[in-house]
């Protein structure tokens, strides 16, 4: 004889429920079915969008500036501190590019600033405003066709060479005015190893 346990008596007040209707039991699966598929599903949809979106838009600014060699970002400290380029904080469109051989290394740089942006670059290269010459172009066609600049549109065009003595990088730097609140600044900065 096998034992079995006790069954819990119901109170005579508690009315007896029927069965679950099948019909009505696969209508409350289903509803929490969507209620869980959209409480995880949306935001996870959300964030494969958002992630993709933000790829994308790294992928077309690595386009853009593979194009021309540059590299879109900021140099290293290292770099800019070689190579002496102070790029002014809150700098715009900052793209860079190094070559290295045997014989010189060179830092492709360019940056949208301010004017007082620009006046802080220039004395952090030490040198200044008043050494800039309108339409000297210091930048070498060889060097221009390096990173894709051209420096055919609208000016003022404005450039300085910036001569150091070795190891110290001596630096061409062309300036465009067209925007009068935003100079463009283009640097090669090279050295000798």
């Amino acid at each position: 004889m096998t034992a079995s346990l006790p069954r819990q008596a119901t109170s005579p007040d508690e009315p007896q429920r029927p069965p679950e209707d099948p019909r009505h039991r696969f209508r409350r699966r289903a509803l929490t079915l969507l209620i869980i598929v959209l409480l995880i599903g949306v935001p996870a949809g959300y964030l494969v969008i958002s992630a993709d979106q933000s790829r994308n838009s790294g992928k077309d600014k690595e386009k853009k500036y593979s194009a021309t060699g540059l590299t879109a970002g900021w140099p290293s400290r290292v770099q800019r501190r070689l190579y002496q380029v102070p790029i002014p904080g809150k700098s715009t469109d900052v793209a860079y590019y190094e070559t290295n051989n045997w014989k010189t290394s060179r830092l492709y740089v360019q940056f949208g600033t301010t004017q007082a942006g620009l006046d802080q670059f220039l004395k952090g290269v030490g040198t200044s405003r008043s050494a800039l010459k309108k339409d000297h172009l210091t930048i070498s066609d060889r060097n221009q066709n390096v990173v894709g600049w051209e420096f055919t549109g609208v000016g003022p065009w404005w450039g300085l060479v910036h001569k150091q003595k070795d190891p110290a990088p001596t630096q061409d730097i062309v300036v465009n005015g067209s925007e009068t609140d935003h100079p463009m600044v283009y640097i090669v900065s090279r050295t000798i190893p």
